[in-house]
């Protein structure tokens, strides 16, 4: 079947009533998961899953997708308004989406985030639609030499996006691999550096961490800015709901930059929605004029990471589809959901079950639409949340934290574990460094662990493996280029000082 009847036979599908309501049902809860703190899409299609084995395959499958993408979008909104990223692939977007909102342009921030996500996903939906089978057989060629330096690549990407100096990033790498070392050991099965607490036996979670640092130290942060000046903290005045024509020129060609990315770092175990949203700003930051201003509010910022965490997003089931490899936790749960309907994912199901294939692929591009339609219509009633006084918002937030982050384990060391790190990122605001990479690294660090002593064990030890496989050399020419331009102004000023004396 060729591409075209493949997506008539897909929108025929897609089209069903029954689909397009558990599509929109899937969105809607999609959507508000992103948006709660705490609740993740991950957490939610495991509650969900057993519901949808009732239901046809391809229908339990539209509808989880639609969660797993509806998350990408809803997980922008509070990371703009509040600078509370909803979902990993938000962070970056917090950066500059909540700059603007600061500045008066939250509803032209959230517009943006909703049309690049609208964009990539339309691409996405025929990229995979045209180009499956051949990328199927690209993805193969990666082995774990190419998986670790893929890492490798993201964490030396993370001190490049960082906004202050590049010896606090780094740091905040070495912070973060130390943090995600917490917990047991894959390979030996011994625990190490849970000091004690059985609760940490699988590793920090990730929404302590990442409210903690986000969330509760901005709010602390605002207060002392709030007691200091004497003023209540403004959260400043929205003058529109819809970008200027010079927003709109300069998010354009950053959505198709931030789209081209997510549409291939999906298709890699590791990239997907979060490490594609971290190299489109990176991306971004390295090729503009002006990369000093970014953090303070600038479109391209908000308008690439989107683009690409949607588009990663849904190439993601690339991998799923035809090799029936998942790519991350969600993509599991897929496979999952799809054996209990007795389907074995693979490369079979393209010619056995062509309608569940262009069926589920269909599906995103009706689900992409009517996100932009769901999401577009409530910006302003998300934009209100700014009128509300900051001495009733800050504890209205607290407490969505705390409720979201209790709701995900029901124990209340994760609520003490969100204070501490809290804490933590306010004292990391007053030393200013920057949290971003730190997260990047907390999140990449135990996936490098695991592929680089695959590689070593492929190897017998002999560190050469990374040179001789081509793909793998190729980013570690990469990594070094981003390093020798991180070093040379350091050697420039050395040199400077040398001669001068």
């Amino acid at each position: 079947m060729d591409v075209f009847g493949g997506m008539a036979l897909g929108l025929q599908v897609a089209m069903d009533p029954t689909n397009i309501l558990f599509c929109l049902l899937g969105c809607l809860v999609g959507t508000l998961v992103g948006v709660l703190p705490g609740l993740g899409p991950t957490a939610t299609i495991a509650i969900l899953l057993p519901m949808t084995f009732g239901l046809e395959p391809v229908t339990g499958l539209i509808t989880l997708a639609g969660i797993y993408y509806g998350a990408q979008y809803g997980g922008s909104t509070t990371a703009i308004l509040l600078r509370l990223p909803g979902e990993s692939s938000s962070v970056v977007t917090a950066l500059d989406g909540y700059a603007m909102t600061r500045n008066g342009r939250g509803g032209a921030a959230l517009a943006i985030a909703a049309l690049s996500s609208f964009v990539a996903g339309t691409v996405a939906t025929f990229f995979m639609a045209a180009f499956a089978p051949a990328l199927a057989g690209l993805v193969l060629r990666f082995g774990a030499p190419e998986y670790f330096m893929l890492m490798l690549l993201g964490l030396i990407t993370s001190v490049v996006l960082a906004q202050g100096s590049a010896v606090r990033a780094l740091a905040m790498v070495l912070f973060g691999l130390l943090l995600g070392l917490a917990g047991t050991d894959i390979n030996s099965g011994q625990y190490r550096y849970d000091f004690g607490f059985i609760e940490l036996l699988d590793g920090i979670p990730f929404v302590p961490l990442v409210v903690g640092l986000f969330g509760v130290a901005d709010i602390l942060v605002t207060l002392e800015r709030a007691v200091r000046d004497g003023l209540p903290p403004a959260l400043g005045r929205i003058t529109s709901l819809w970008p200027t024509k010079e927003e709109a020129r300069r998010a354009t060609p950053a959505t198709l930059r931030g789209t081209m990315i997510g549409l291939f770092l999906g298709l890699l175990p590791g990239g997907g929605a979060l490490l594609s949203s971290y190299l489109a700003y990176t991306a971004e930051k390295r090729l503009s004029k002006t990369p000093e201003k970014f953090g303070s509010g600038m479109v391209e910022g908000v308008a690439s990471p989107e683009a690409a965490n949607n588009a990663g997003a849904q190439t993601a089931f690339l991998p799923l589809l035809t090799l029936g490899i998942p790519s991350n936790a969600i993509m599991a749960l897929m496979v999952g959901a799809m054996m209990v309907h007795g389907i074995v994912p693979g490369p079979r199901i393209m010619t056995g079950q062509p309608d569940l294939f262009w069926g589920l692929i269909a599906s995103m591009w009706i689900g992409n639409l009517m996100l932009l339609v769901i999401n577009l219509p409530l910006v302003g009633i998300w934009v209100q949340m700014l009128r509300i006084r900051y001495r009733y918002l800050f504890p209205t937030i607290l407490l969505v934290s705390v409720v979201g982050i209790y709701g995900v384990e029901f124990t209340t060391f994760d609520v003490y574990l969100t204070a501490v790190f809290g804490v933590l990122g306010y004292f990391l605001h007053k030393w200013r460094c920057e949290p971003a990479p730190l997260i990047l690294a907390f999140v990449l660090g135990p996936m490098m662990e695991e592929y680089f002593r695959r590689s070593m064990l492929v190897a017998r030890g002999d560190p050469m493996i990374f040179v001789q496989h081509p793909i793998s050399l190729a980013m570690l020419v990469v990594v070094v280029a981003l390093l020798a331009s991180l070093l040379f102004p350091f050697i420039r000023n050395f040199r400077q000082r040398a001669f001068a004396e």
